[in-house]
């Protein structure tokens, strides 16, 4: 593999120490090709490339995926776990109240970075999670003119 190409789902899962198993390319696959899916959206996509797989084996991959760094899991309040394939970046998300659509938010910029608190505890932050609440542009359409 040369530096300027894209590691295949294989090669990324044995970078990670994992071992490599169609299921979890198919899931690795599945979540980055998805939007912000549940771990029932991912099952059915994992089945629809390789058959049947267990929704524990889902579960499993799914903790050692992200574990691993290869996947993101959120919890936007009321939601299930969803999961995405945008990793390595601390961007925020968008949910609608109405729908339950999530759509990627880039950090914010300005005097304040996301990563700096104005007290933080003495902790020592590497990510900050935001979530953004209101109505998608179609549930903000379909408000209006209700």
């Amino acid at each position: 593999m040369t530096p300027s190409q894209t590691p295949t789902p294989a090669e990324e899962l044995r970078g990670a120490g994992l071992r490599v198993t169609a299921a979890r390319v198919a899931l690795l696959e599945t979540v980055r090709h998805g939007d912000h899916l549940d771990v029932e959206a991912i099952a059915s996509g994992v089945r629809d490339r390789v058959g049947h797989v267990s929704l524990q084996a889902v579960y499993e991959a799914l903790h050692a995926l992200t574990a691993a760094g290869l996947v993101r899991r959120i919890e936007p309040a009321g939601s299930p776990a969803r999961f995405e394939g945008r990793v390595g970046d601390n961007h925020h998300h968008a949910v609608c109240r109405s729908c339950g659509v999530v759509a990627d938010v880039d950090c914010a910029v300005g005097d304040a970075p996301c990563l700096t608190a104005a007290n933080d505890q003495g902790f020592m932050i590497d990510e900050a999670e935001v979530i953004y609440w209101g109505l998608c542009p179609d549930c903000s359409t379909t408000a209006t003119t209700s």
